[in-house]
């Protein structure tokens, strides 16, 4: 039992207090295992206002690190939890007031504070005999394991549980096996038969001609990582997860191009991939095996790339949309063995390769944005839950076919080819843009906004609202108007609000030509990341989808975690108001 864990930071509880009790009820939820009340409306985005975050009154959060918090091993650029190394401070200084109107400047020039490294996806492992940069020090056995998103170098992060301030983070890794530079890191999770961290790299295509630089990494717990895309192929990857028979299901981030030419296609193309790895030897990646991509047919035939670039709304993509259509999947071959390859293969070239004459049609599906998926709980991983981010623009006119966003549920087997899919929810203005997503019970899932400055913004490509964590019932036919329940209205914490404020101006600031940049280099905007549930058993036993999760329930072993991204970079847990 870790009661330890209170005495070494502090509680904040956010109550929602305007919440009309029991709208769980109106909202068409009342899941046996969480029961939370309706948040009534999502933080407004204004400048220079800093709200806070409103959870639900069951709720409260727990901070156990955040980015000014420095490392107890700085080394390789990174310094502290949340901030690059870069001899830039962590808060915007300002200088004297120069010119005609006494303006303040920054100083600091084009870069006026440290790059933040945006801590991601978090994963929750307890794990005996971890030692840490201090050899005398017991670092205890809870843990929570990230990548990082932005800066550079990439690297990984263990926040230790149970430990004091001064040894609460340890630097993983920064440098891979041959010393080379990590990438900037995604998604994360723990394959127990290779006994392996997994993190996923989303970045985008590089060189003549472009190739994705993104993919999988692999790292042991005291951090000898490995570039694993010889082994998984190249793509922007986020969400990464397994299966009971070992298999690694990613999902591909990358954005199609962005046509807006005209007030009837403003939409962005579908132009990422669900992929499967089948591993030649579970215990081992490195020994390859084989890759394949998600197909959806309509009227027989595949959907494919050629679909996805007629208009905004294509009748194969509606058809997809459509609450409750059943289309068949298949999973395709786009390597048959990935360790006879010499070479690691781009992916998203290959699952829209054209077949050669007289030969079926393998072309994968793209899809808008999947970032993340999970398995239901109790359904043998035979039911796999993951969302599209969509065109994150109020103005997309992609509505009907996932411009807001939208959840799938892919029911299959892992030992088979073929399965059948089903919209279990069409985003709106006011649900969209899902990205993380975690199982709080067997039926009750949530997925977390990462809506961004853009939609976040002021009408017309914005609804002036901050991120939602929305809890959804897999019960409940959204198809008839129930909708899910808001547990968390995401605020802005002081330092997005004044990085918001640098970027509305930077190019007034530091005007071109270089040396201005192309851009402001922090977010302004807090972005709800690693929503985790688990109970940390690292045997294939506690692999997300096997056990029935009992989180808020006095019972310590489920624990619920989420960053709060950008900005101050906090990541927290979520405790039961009762705690």
């Amino acid at each position: 039992m870790m009661h330890g864990r209170r005495r070494v930071v502090a509680v904040v509880a956010l109550v929602g207090s305007t919440v009309a009790a029991g709208a769980i009820v109106a909202a068409g939820i009342a899941g046996p295992d969480v029961d939370f009340t309706n948040v009534a409306a999502a933080n407004p985005k204004s400048a220079g206002n800093d709200p806070p975050n409103i959870l639900s009154p069951e709720l409260q959060e727990i901070e156990w690190a955040r980015g000014s918090m420095l490392l107890e091993n700085a080394k390789d650029g990174v310094k502290a939890y949340g901030y690059d190394d870069d001899g830039k401070p962590f808060v915007p200084v300002l200088g004297p007031a120069t010119g005609a109107g006494g303006n303040l400047t920054l100083l600091g020039g084009t870069r006026p504070e440290a790059q933040k490294t945006e801590p991601d996806k978090n994963t929750y492992l307890v794990l005996k005999g971890q030692a840490g940069a201090d050899p005398s020090y017991n670092y205890g056995t809870h843990f929570l394991f990230q990548g990082h998103e932005a800066g550079s170098p990439g690297y990984i992060t263990r926040i230790n549980l149970d430990a004091d301030g001064a040894h609460r983070v340890t630097l993983i890794a920064a440098k891979d096996v041959n010393g080379t530079n990590l990438r900037t890191f995604d998604g994360s999770t723990w394959d127990p038969w290779a006994e392996r961290l997994l993190f996923t790299s989303e970045a985008g295509p590089s060189g003549t001609p472009p190739v994705s630089q993104g993919g999988v990494w692999q790292s042991t717990l005291d951090g000898r990582a490995v570039d694993m895309r010889r082994y998984l192929g190249r793509g922007g990857m986020e969400g990464i997860q397994n299966d009971d028979e070992g298999n690694l299901y990613y999902f591909e981030d990358v954005g199609g191009a962005s046509p807006f030419a005209s007030p009837d296609n403003r939409a962005r193309v579908p132009n990422s991939f669900v992929y499967r790895f089948i591993p030649s030897n579970r215990s081992d990646l490195t020994k390859g095996g084989e890759i394949q991509a998600l197909q959806v047919l309509w009227n027989g035939n595949p959907i494919t790339v050629v679909d996805a670039a007629s208009g905004p709304n294509p009748d194969a993509y509606k058809a997809l949309h459509t609450y409750g259509n059943s289309l068949k999947t298949k999973w395709v071959t786009l390597v048959a063995n990935s360790a006879s390859l010499g070479s690691d293969a781009d992916l998203n070239a290959l699952a829209k390769q054209a077949p050669a004459a007289g030969q079926p049609d393998k072309r994968a599906t793209p899809f808008k944005r999947p970032e993340n998926g999970l398995f239901q709980p109790g359904s043998h991983f035979t039911e796999l839950f993951f969302d599209e981010t969509g065109d994150t623009n109020a103005q997309t006119t992609a509505g009907p076919t996932g411009g807001f966003g939208s959840i799938f549920r892919l029911t299959q087997s892992p030992k088979s080819d073929d399965g059948m899919i089903r919209l279990f929810y069409l985003g709106d203005v006011t649900h969209s843009s899902f990205d993380n997503n975690a199982f709080f019970s067997d039926t009750q899932v949530a997925f977390v906004e990462d809506g961004g400055d853009t939609l976040h913004g002021s009408p017309p490509q914005g609804h002036n609202a901050l991120d939602s964590a929305w809890l959804f019932d897999t019960t409940v036919g959204y198809s008839k108007g129930a909708q899910p329940v808001r547990f968390i209205a995401q605020g802005r914490d002081p330092s997005a609000t004044i990085d918001s404020a640098i970027g509305g101006v930077y190019s007034t600031l530091f005007p071109a030509p270089p040396p201005n940049p192309e851009g402001f280099f922090n977010d302004g905007d807090n972005e709800i990341t690693g929503i985790h549930v688990s109970d940390g058993d690292p045997t294939k036993n506690g692999i997300l989808g096997a056990k029935s999760p009992k989180p808020f329930r006095g019972n310590e072993r489920w624990r619920a975690f989420y960053t709060q991204q950008h900005g101050d970079n906090v990541t927290y847990e979520l405790i039961s108001s009762g705690d």
